[in-house]
């Protein structure tokens, strides 16, 4: 069963910088891409940042060159650099995973398992 865990969420004022964290655990098989989503309440959820097999990123239009996706595949670890952050960054943060052939994992329903999420909270 493959399971993923979050960390490194926190409250930081605008300008400031977080790295969010996502362990994953129980792969047999490297997944087609993973990414990190966002929350906040009364919305949908949206992609933020993603990153394939090949190494390859994108970002939400809203994120670029401020939020910088990576990951150790050794380690099994997901990153999430994050800085200049504005209040509106403010979000539940999920990390994501998807199987399935061509998905970007930019959409909600290209996702098979998702972490419990972790809160970042920027200030003004």
């Amino acid at each position: 069963q493959v399971q993923l865990v979050e960390s490194g969420g926190g409250s930081v004022q605008a300008g400031g910088s977080l790295r969010l964290l996502c362990g994953a655990f129980g792969y047999t098989y490297s997944s087609n891409c993973m990414g990190w989503f966002r929350q906040t309440p009364g919305k949908e959820r949206e992609g933020v940042a993603a990153i394939d097999s090949t190494g390859s990123t994108s970002y939400g239009d809203s994120v670029k060159g401020r939020l910088t996706i990576s990951q150790d595949n050794a380690k099994n670890i997901l990153y999430l650099q994050m800085n200049s952050l504005k209040p509106e960054d403010t979000a539940m943060y999920y990390c994501a995973a998807s199987f399935m052939y061509g998905a970007s994992c930019h959409s909600v329903r290209e996702i098979h398992y998702w972490g419990q999420g972790t809160q970042v909270t920027v200030s003004s």
